[in-house]
Formats: C-alpha cells, sequence, structure tokens
C-alpha cells in the first residue's frame, strides 16, 4: 500500500558499486532528444504517459537531463539578485523539473508493476544519483537562506492560507533534510543518503528475486488437496510458464502467511510453503537481505545523529501527525494487551479442535490458517469457498467500488479503450464529477506477475496543480490470482477490501484541488494518509453497497441472506490474530528505527527476538506481518518508522465513520462533508486540525477496538 507506494525518489535504493557501474548504452542514448516521449508533454488526455511509445531506452536520458534541468532552475531562483518573494522562490521552485516529474512518476511505476532487468539496473544506477539530486536541492545554502528570510517574514507577506502552509512545510522540509548543516556535516550526509539509496534499491530488487525464486513447485496433486480447481489451474498456468509443465506453482505474496494455507490440508505441504515464505531472503544467497537492513538501519541512525536526533524515528515523526517515537509507542502500546489476549484465546480455540480431530501436534504457524477456518466455519457456518462466486473482480469494481463513489460523491466512470497501456491487464477509466464533468484518469492493474512487486498500492503518473494546470491521473496496482484462460477472476472479500481500500486512496488522488503540487492530494504524513483508504473498506460492507455488488458471477443473484448474516456475524473473527502481526511489524520497525548511531552493527534474526521479546509481542503461533528481511514496507517504500500508520490511520477511520453512522450514512450530504474536508484538501492545513475541523473532537480510539471486537476498559 504508498500508501501502500514505491516512489523511487524517497524509497530508494542499491549497491554502492551500482554507483559506478553505468547501464550499458550508447552515447546516442544518453542524450535527450525531441522523439524522446518524455522531451514535453504528453499530447494524450489528462497529459497522461504514451506507454505505446515509452522503451526502455527512453528512461535513462530523460532522468538525466531531468536531474540536470531541475539543478539548473533551482540554481537561477537561488543566484536570483532580487530579493526574495514568495513568487520568485516558492512558486518558482514549485514551477521547476518538470521532466524530470513526468519521467520519475512513469519510471516509478514500470519498476514497481512491471519491471524487467534493465530496468531494474537503471534504477540501481539512478537510485544514488536521484539521492544526490534532492540533497543537491535541500542542501543549496543560497536557496535555504532566501527560504528562511521568507519563513522570517510569514507574519508579513499577507498569505493565502495554502501559500503559508506551502511556506511552512517547506522550511520545516528543508530543515529536517540537512539545511542548517555545516558544509562538512552536508557532505556526511550526502554520502549517507546515497548509499541509503544505493542499499534500498538493491533490496527492492533482492526482494523481487527471492519471490519469485521461493515459490513453491509441488510435482504431486495430492499435495495441494483443499485448493479450490481454479486456484490449481492457475498454479498450473504458472508452472507452464516457468517451464515446468505437469507441476504446480504456488507464487509467494508478500506477507508472511500464504492465503493457500488456509485450504491445503496436507500438514507438510502447508510447513513447505509457511517456511518458503519465512525464509525466502534468507538463504545465504545472492537474494538474502539481512546484510543489507542490518547497515540500512545503522546509516539511518547515523543520519539522525548528524541531524541532531537520538533516532532516526524522532527525526522521522517531526512531520507526522504523532509527532514523537513517545507518542508512537504509547499508542502501540494500548493495543498489546487487547490484541495478543484476544490471539491467545483463539489460539486455545485451533488447539482444542487439533486435539479433538487427534491431531497429535502443538498448534505452528502454519497451522494457524487452515484450523482457524475450520473454526469460522464451525463458529459460523462459513466458508470461503461459499463466498467467492459472489466476489467476481470486475462486478467488484464496478458494481461496488465505483458504486459507492456514485453514492457517496456522484461520480461516474467510463472506460477509456483509446488510451495506452503498459500491461494487457491494465484498464483505464475516465471519472466524470457529480456535473458529468472529466475530472481525472483511473488506471487499475489487479492480477499478479513475477515482475511485479508484492502488495497493493496507489500512485499517480500525473499531479494535480493548479499552479501547473495539470489534472490527476492515478493508479491501483494490485496481486490478486490471475485466473486461468476462459474463467472468471473469483476472489475472497480481502480481496474485496483491499480494493476498496486502494480506490479509498485514488479518491485523495482524484479530489485533490490543490495550487501546490507539493501539498496536493496524497503528498500528506504518513500515519494520515492511509485515512482515506481504510475509511473507504467500510463501504465493502455497507448493506446498499454489497447488496449491489455480491452477485453470483453465472445467475447473477444476491448473495442469500442466510450467507450475509454469517459474513456479519465472523466480522470480528480472527481479529486478535490480525491485530497482532500488524502490531509485530509496527513494533519491528519502531525498534529497528529507535537505534542509537552507536549501537553497533544488528544481527536481524535475534535482532527480531529480543525486540518482540521486549514488548510481549513473540507469540510463537503469530509471527510479524513482515519479517524484518523481506519487510519492503521500512527497507525500500518510505514507511520507515512510519509502518504504525496503518494502525494510527485505522483509529482515525474507524472514529470517522462512527459519525457517518451517527448521521445517517452512505448519503451524498455525508460524502460531499468528507470530500470537502478531507479527500479535496490535500496537505492544505495542519492535518491535526483538519481532522478535529471534520469530527468535532480528538481521535478516540474506542471504535477501533469496538470494531475488531476487542475487549475496551
Amino acid at each position: 500500500m504508498k500508501f501502500c507506494s514505491l516512489i523511487l525518489a524517497s524509497c530508494s535504493v542499491i549497491l554502492l558499486a551500482s554507483c559506478h557501474n553505468q547501464p550499458n548504452s550508447s552515447a546516442a542514448t544518453d542524450t535527450l532528444s525531441t522523439a524522446n516521449p518524455f522531451y514535453g508533454e504528453s499530447g494524450l488526455p489528462y497529459q497522461t504517459a504514451e506507454f505505446d511509445k515509452i522503451k526502455d531506452s527512453d528512461f535513462k536520458p530523460a532522468l538525466e537531463e531531468g536531474m540536470k534541468q531541475k539543478l539548473s532552475e533551482i540554481q537561477q531562483i537561488a543566484d536570483n539578485p532580487d530579493s526574495p518573494t514568495f513568487d520568485n522562490t516558492l512558486t518558482a521552485m514549485e514551477k521547476s523539473g518538470q521532466l524530470l516529474q513526468r519521467t520519475q512518476l512513469v519510471f516509478n511505476l514500470l519498476t514497481g508493476a512491471n519491471t524487467n532487468p534493465t530496468l531494474q539496473k537503471l534504477r540501481e544506477y539512478e537510485a544514488p544519483r536521484l539521492a544526490a539530486n534532492s540533497d543537491s536541492i535541500y542542501l543549496n545554502s543560497k536557496l535555504f537562506q532566501r527560504l528562511e528570510t521568507l519563513y522570517d517574514r510569514r507574519g508579513q507577506l499577507n498569505l493565502d492560507a495554502e501559500s503559508k502552509r506551502l511556506l511552512e512545510y517547506e522550511f520545516l522540509e528543508f530543515v529536517l533534510a540537512g539545511a542548517k548543516l555545516s558544509d562538512q556535516g552536508k557532505d556526511q550526509l550526502k554520502k549517507l543518503n546515497e548509499e541509503d539509496a544505493s542499499l534500498g534499491a538493491q533490496f527492492t530488487n533482492r526482494l523481487l528475486a527471492a519471490n519469485k525464486a521461493g515459490a513453491l513447485v509441488i510435482s504431486d496433486k495430492s499435495d495441494l488437496n483443499g485448493l479450490s480447481q481454479q486456484t490449481l489451474d492457475a498454479a498450473a498456468e504458472d508452472a507452464k510458464a516457468d517451464s515446468l509443465p505437469g507441476k504446480w506453482v504456488i507464487a509467494l505474496q508478500n506477507t508472511t502467511q500464504q492465503p493457500d494455507l488456509q485450504f491445503l490440508s496436507n500438514r507438510e505441504t502447508r510447513r513447505k510453503l509457511f517456511e518458503a515464505s519465512w525464509n525466502r531472503t534468507e538463504k545465504k544467497d545472492s537474494n538474502d537481505t539481512r546484510a543489507l537492513i542490518a547497515r540500512l538501519a545503522q546509516i539511518r541512525a547515523q543520519k539522525a545523529k548528524l541531524l541532531g536526533f537520538e533516532s532516526y524515528a524522532a527525526w522521522q515523526l517531526q512531520d507526522q501527525m504523532a509527532k514523537t517515537p513517545e507518542a508512537v509507542n504509547t499508542f502501540l502500546n494500548k493495543l498489546v494487551a487487547p490484541a495478543t489476549a484476544k490471539a491467545r484465546a483463539e489460539a486455545a480455540d485451533i488447539q482444542k479442535l487439533i486435539d479433538r480431530q487427534q491431531g497429535g501436534f502443538q498448534l505452528q504457524p502454519w497451522d494457524w490458517e487452515f484450523y482457524s477456518e475450520q473454526v469460522r466455519k464451525a463458529k459460523y457456518d462459513l466458508d470461503e469457498n461459499q463466498e467467492k462466486p459472489y466476489f467476481e473482480l470486475n462486478a467488484v469494481l464496478q458494481k461496488g467500488v465505483f458504486y459507492a463513489a456514485g453514492q457517496l460523491y456522484g461520480l461516474s466512470f467510463k472506460e477509456r479503450k483509446d488510451i495506452p497501456v503498459y500491461q494487457q491487464d491494465v484498464h483505464v477509466y475516465e471519472v466524470f464529477d457529480k456535473d458529468s464533468l472529466p475530472i481525472a484518469l483511473f488506471y487499475c492493474d489487479y492480477f499478479k506477475r513475477d515482475n511485479k512487486s508484492g502488495g497493493a498500492w496507489m500512485d499517480n503518473l500525473v499531479v494535480q496543480s493548479k499552479l501547473i494546470g495539470t489534472k490527476p491521473v492515478v493508479y491501483n496496482v494490485c496481486n490478486f490470482t490471475k485466473p486461468a484462460s476462459g474463467q472468471p477472476a473469483l476472489i475472497s472479500f480481502t480481496d474485496v477490501t483491499t480494493m476498496f481500500h486502494e480506490f479509498g486512496h485514488a479518491l485523495h488522488g482524484i479530489f485533490a484541488s490543490q495550487q501546490y503540487p507539493t501539498l496536493s492530494g496524497t503528498n500528506t504524513a504518513r500515519d494520515f494518509v492511509e485515512f482515506p483508504s481504510q475509511f473507504n473498506e467500510h463501504w465493502a460492507s455497507d448493506p446498499k453497497v454489497f447488496n449491489h455488488y455480491a452477485l453470483h458471477y453465472q445467475t447473477g443473484l444476491p448473495m442469500p441472506r442466510a450467507l450475509v448474516e454469517k459474513i456479519k456475524k465472523s466480522a470480528t473473527f480472527n481479529q486478535g490474530y490480525d491485530l497482532t502481526e500488524l502490531l509485530a511489524a509496527a513494533d519491528l520497525d519502531m525498534q529497528w528505527h529507535s537505534l542509537g548511531a552507536d549501537a553497533p552493527l544488528q544481527n536481524p534474526d535475534s535482532f527480531e527476538i529480543m525486540a518482540l521479546d521486549r514488548t510481549h509481542l513473540n507469540l510463537p503461533q503469530v509471527p510479524s506481518r513482515y519479517r524484518s528481511s523481506y519487510f519492503s514496507h521500512i527497507w525500500s517504500g518510505g514507511y520507515a518508522a512510519g509502518y504504525y500508520a496503518y494502525l494510527w490511520t485505522e483509529m482515525l477511520d474507524d472514529d470517522a465513520f462512527s459519525w457517518f453512522s451517527s448521521h445517517g450514512g452512505l448519503t451524498r450530504a455525508n460524502g460531499q462533508r468528507f470530500r470537502d474536508m478531507i479527500l479535496s484538501r490535500g496537505n492544505t492545513e495542519d492535518l491535526d486540525t483538519m481532522y478535529r475541523n471534520f469530527r468535532g473532537q480528538d481521535p478516540d480510539i474506542r471504535p477501533m477496538l469496538e470494531h475488531r471486537g476487542l475487549k475496551t476498559e
């Protein structure tokens, strides 16, 4: 999830050796020509990417020239002999770097969703150069002097609210980036930033390779007993694609637990699949990431000390809602006791079932999904395979996701088959506002591929800005299993929720209405940006929306009322497990990024155990949602010291939804209010203030605990 996103400029990166190993290219391809599709603005609607013209070889010259142009434009601002004004400094900064931005946004998409060895190698090469380019801006003394002059005089400038916010935001970002360091300190910081970027890019590429190499290959079909025919057919097609005819390949998703574990009746196959996931990046081979992450944690601690902070987390949280590591840890600690208590109770229920069946073994992580599904069936007479025929992907999108957006915000959608895409499974929709005027483009890319990073995310291909004159172009990427040819794409309710989640991010981008690109749409704090997406999940189970899309893919009949009631009753099932695995991941992130600069290089395996023991989250049957060695959110996804944001914003979204519930629920009036006060505001005001203005009070954690079925004090 950029929110679920992969942004090269902020998420960095690869081996230092990469800095010196330039991708093979001729001198001609290193020069940006007028034929390069990034040379000027796209001629397509909304200035969207011309995927039918873009070649891999177009990126390097466009990125290189883009960085040169950006620095030249910034230096002109810094060298301006006129006294600094908002227009000749901040407005000029906002207009700079158009070539770099349009190239990078497409590059970020392809290297995350449809990469190849050429792009991977180029990413490794460019990551530290992009980091250095950013440093050249943030550490430009003359530029910062102009900015500081304006900041000191901000009370006299008569700025509108958004312009004042931009000035204050940029000043803080420059300070946090090291603008006040000595020249020697800046040189040290540049080296650390480049290494961070390089190692992060290498982490991304190693993890992608590890995911592919770690897929479980099965030769005997009986080892897969319990899987649906649709899943078996898809696994057989994946095997054929890997030149393994007659076998079955179970690909790994990015999380520790794997979806098929709940269906596999062969315990040995479950163990193998779990261990393939658990050990994917710890095989002492070329895909092992442990040395990378140990050094990344050390680099970040050293950067924080250089910038005057006790830890990377303390530095990173300065511009977030939480503000301090202490606030984050206090928040997380409130959840540990109720989550782990319920997880232990759930484990006891599962163990009783195993014992009744005379299993003769103690519950292990690879057993949890399989037996908890049996407990769910016994408690609620509910089988996930009963649900899936009612969740056909296209129906969920059209009659669920889009329908809810229409009911709340008056939006409508029309597929645009005349706009080129980067892969055949991608679809493009034009978005129309309540007055039928076009406002955005939306791309969706839902199926898993070997050359796609794991997880799900949203990002922009074009950022909205009134100053630049651009409307938003946004996309959602997921990793659902692609059905065999001719079969429907039937997904789980968890996948349905993911679609609503990512579209919540898309709405945040679609409704952007900012003057300045820096403050536009989803360019908010990490512990706010997940709020609109998690809030949008609630509409997946709203009766009016659910009944509109939960239709049998063959008969078109709605889901039987008895089955709907079972799903509702089971909503809080397994929440102890779900919350504990999330807490473990958030806690690991905070502890990695709370290390001091003097701490020795850590052993990731022993660090994990000690960290989770320290906070009472080391439950043997409940592994962390991500092990440190494949935790891409924090090492290359921009969520360092920020994974807690998913839980923090869950508090916001459940509290906000409680307001909706007490004010009539799914209505156009409520949707318009949420759009006006949250979704269209971007980062144009203090986010705590923005939330309080909508909610009328500070966020309350109780709706979150109640929504998860946990006890509240």
